[in-house]
């Protein structure tokens, strides 16, 4: 009597469910046209992937710019997505920065050569040009010996391997390896663009923001899109967590940010003498809060609440230089006491009494 088993059943791998995703990856850029604010490495790539003949790249500018989305979506557009896996390295040299993985890993599948183009699942055609791409993330943490190593494997299998070196600071890729790339500077997002993208996100996601909310997203995340959606997608979970939900308030925002919320920071301001509501000056006669024990008694105000005193120095310190009626010479000064002040909280100092201090030395300077 023969026995049968079954078939067991064939469940696809990776597969993530939708509503547990990450936002930053659910919307990651499929195409390169689909990435925001980069007009001009957008333009240069969308001619080299007609060409399909990309050079050694070398993409660099702040986090959350786009630049690991971008040569992500490139090679999609170049292999599709089943040659991709197969035609695409991708290592974190934050991690893997050695001279080992350089030798091993990279040299290894550099040398190989490509696989002949399968078809692809989806029935699209794509371009499949007849190398591979590695991409090496955070590059700029790769040490010297290590980046020494690749230049030798880059001009070596040049015309089957093209490298992608992605990273933060430019000036941390030794002039050999950068000079053998195509450098590509990705600049901070403009407002409208990151606004532009968190309300095509917000609607996607049926989360209801006012234009006040997406303002204190692009403020707390500074030019950083990928740092605006995890505020984004936070604040959705905790106002979709109470029973009934509560809209989201841009105090949301900055309680999930880790920013000092602007009322504290103008009443400090207001408490120094800086009028932020009309931009001038308070007149030094009418404020009953000025003086000493005023301003003593609000950094203490500050420091129980338990808000960072450098985030609230440097909140401080745009409020005061993006000042327009303060003259030149009181916003330098304010500038150099929080300077100073920055660099001994770095240094291990006491925060309320360096917070006491800027706010006397800025009274004075607003008081002159």
């Amino acid at each position: 009597m023969a026995f049968f088993q079954p078939q067991a059943k064939t469940v696809p791998k990776h597969t993530v469910d939708p509503v547990l995703q990450p936002w930053i990856e659910k919307y990651r850029p499929k195409t390169i046209d689909d990435v925001s604010a980069q007009e001009h490495t957008v333009t240069v790539l969308r001619k080299a992937l007609l060409s399909t003949n990309l050079p050694h790249m070398l993409f660099y500018g702040p986090p959350g710019t786009g630049k690991t989305s971008t040569i992500l979506a490139l090679a999609r557009q170049l292999f599709g997505p089943d040659n991709f896996r197969n035609r695409v390295l991708e290592l974190n040299a934050s991690d893997e920065r050695g001279i080992s993985v350089v030798r091993e890993k990279i040299k290894t599948f550099a040398r190989q050569t490509p696989r002949a183009q399968a078809a692809n699942s989806d029935g699209k055609s794509y371009p499949c040009p007849p190398y591979k791409i590695i991409i090496l993330d955070e590059a700029d943490s790769m040490t010297q010996d290590a980046q020494g190593a690749l230049r030798r494997i880059m001009e070596t299998y040049a015309r089957i391997t093209r490298f992608c070196l992605v990273c933060n600071y430019v000036t941390r890729i030794i002039e050999p390896l950068a000079s053998r790339c195509s450098k590509f500077r990705f600049t901070p997002l403009d407002p409208l663009s990151t606004s532009s993208r968190l309300t095509h996100i917000a609607a996607a996601e049926h989360v209801e923001v006012t234009p006040e909310v997406v303002t204190t997203l692009i403020d707390a995340s500074n030019g950083d899109l990928r740092r605006s959606i995890t505020y984004l997608q936070s604040a959705s979970r905790l106002s979709s967590s109470a029973d009934p939900p509560t809209p989201i308030t841009p105090r949301d925002i900055q309680e999930i940010a880790g920013v000092v919320p602007t009322t504290v920071v103008n009443d400090l301001a207001r408490t120094l003498g800086l009028d932020v509501s009309s931009d001038m000056i308070v007149d030094a006669v009418t404020p009953k809060r000025r003086g000493f024990d005023a301003i003593q008694k609000k950094v203490k105000e500050v420091i129980r609440e338990g808000y960072s005193v450098a985030q609230l120095l440097s909140q401080l310190h745009d409020l005061i230089i993006h000042h327009q009626m303060l003259p030149a010479r009181q916003k330098a000064t304010c500038a150099l006491v929080i300077a100073e002040a920055d660099k001994a909280l770095c240094d291990g100092a006491d925060e309320e009494l360096w917070l006491l201090e800027v706010a006397m030395q800025t009274y004075k300077a607003l008081s002159r």
